[in-house]
């Protein structure tokens, strides 16, 4: 079977096929995957129509099929399984048009969500979605796990921001539905299944964009403050008073921000004191003049009101840059504290500091010596979780995995946000889904995937 559906494959795409010896190091696991495997070829289509074609072979010959994008996800969705063909969209990049008119881009799967922000902003336009991978992930991807990002709490998740999507169904068909108007209710709205489901109902190839007017004014500050009510208190003022100013609002407990800001050289610590929890706070507007002074004087106001200890306001591009450093150094952690579990949650946003709290302390109680660090998007209820344990080449990540899901589910929460659920997070999908709701995925996967064949063994 493997030599015939590898003839096959050679057949349709030629030089776009790879297998053997040629099979690159980088498709043989995902960034957080621990361990590779190799995968019988791997397919790099340059075209949507390579796609299914990969897609129509590999279920005739009943061979399983791995989409790959800027392979950065954190949950081991695009791990390849045994005797599968990954399908890289590497190739598959490119702008096809920016239609000023109606504020739309479409663009290719494979192309890095980076390429698209530079595109926007080369027609005057703006792509709101942004992550700290921007530069390897592919929109693809980014679409795949339905991303957040820094943005969230204006713009909404990555679904908010496609208006169609071309996707390549698991026995080969190519269905075209490239929207770009704003209302269109004719029926099912097809794309939201697609969006989120990490590749196991079929590979996008296509999207159509949502693009906004590029913001005239970005106003960046870090803050210090003395505790989360403090918190609580700045991000509803924040929405009273900037209203749709407001772009991010990212808070750092102090064992995060300290550990950044003074542990790694590369990261310039944006204020003096020391202070019981920090925020990163932007706000977009169209008017250069005056949105800055209303929101430095919003800012003025809280620092008299005594709700904000300190601020720092960024002066130029290169301050929200470094500030902006801090809140995603967290990739240069492993470096300080060895291999480290690494969590995407979802909690209402009253309980984080609550949680918080009790995650230190019970982690400390359970796994002696572990190194614990709290940080995120917040305001839209999300945060991301380091915990490690210096000087202990393997961590047990599984016991890691059980107390902070374990707390998830006890205060409500999601063991996902953004990231999606892959291989890592899919025995504790109960947590977060109903039995009912775990059922109709199923449902789902059966009636578009009846084989089993794309993606398997992820989500569901």
């Amino acid at each position: 079977m493997t030599a015939d559906v590898i003839s096959a494959l050679a057949a349709e795409l030629g030089n776009e096929i790879l297998f053997g010896d040629d099979i690159p190091a980088r498709n043989k696991r995902d960034w957080n995957s621990p361990d590779p495997v190799c995968p019988i070829a791997v397919a790099r289509p340059a075209m949507p129509e390579g796609v299914a074609a990969v897609q129509r072979i590999c279920a005739t010959h009943g061979v399983a099929v791995v989409p790959q994008g800027g392979l950065t996800g954190l949950c081991g969705g695009a791990q390849p399984v045994a005797g599968c063909v990954a399908l890289s969209l590497e190739r598959l990049v490119g702008i096809e048009e920016i239609d000023p008119v109606s504020s739309t881009m479409t663009v290719r799967a494979g192309t890095t969500l980076e390429a698209v922000q530079k595109a926007a902003a080369e027609a005057g336009l703006f792509c709101a979605l942004d992550l700290g991978a921007r530069g390897s992930c592919s929109v693809g991807g980014n679409l795949s796990t339905n991303a957040g990002g820094n943005r969230v709490i204006r713009y909404g998740m990555a679904r908010e921001m496609v208006l169609g999507i071309e996707v390549a169904l698991p026995d080969g068909t190519l269905m075209t539905s490239l929207n770009k108007m704003l209302k269109n209710n004719a029926g099912y709205d097809l794309k939201q299944l697609f969006i989120g489901s990490e590749g196991t109902l079929g590979v996008i190839t296509r999207i159509v964009l949502r693009l906004f007017p590029q913001p005239a004014a970005t106003m960046t500050a870090v803050c210090g403050l003395a505790d989360y009510d403090a918190v609580l208190r700045m991000l509803a003022g924040a929405r009273q008073t900037l209203g749709p100013l407001l772009s991010a609002f990212e808070v750092m407990w102090p064992d995060y921000f300290d550990t950044a800001t003074r542990r790694l050289p590369s990261i310039r610590r944006p204020l003096a004191g020391d202070h019981g929890i920090y925020v990163l706070l932007e706000a977009q507007g169209n008017d250069p003049v005056s949105d800055p002074r209303h929101f430095e004087a919003w800012l003025g106001g809280l620092l008299e009101a005594g709700v904000v200890e300190d601020a720092a306001i960024a002066q130029s591009v290169a301050d929200a840059t470094s500030f902006w450093d801090v809140r995603d150094a967290g990739a240069e952690f492993k470096a300080l504290i060895g291999a480290f579990g690494s969590f995407d949650i979802g909690l209402p946003v009253d309980r984080m500091n609550d949680f918080v709290r009790i995650c230190q302390s019970t982690l400390s109680a359970e796994l002696p010596g572990c190194a614990s660090f709290f940080f995120g998007h917040i305001a839209d209820g999300n945060m991301h979780i380091m915990v490690g344990m210096p000087g202990v080449a393997t961590p047990p990540l599984k016991a890691i995995d059980e107390v902070v899901y374990r707390l998830v589910r006890q205060h409500g929460g999601t063991i996902s946000s953004e990231h999606g659920i892959g291989v890592k997070k899919k025995a504790y999908l109960p947590y977060s889904r109903t039995p009912e709701e775990i059922a109709l995925m199923k449902t789902l996967k059966a009636a578009l995937d009846p084989k089993g064949i794309l993606n398997p063994g992820k989500v569901v």
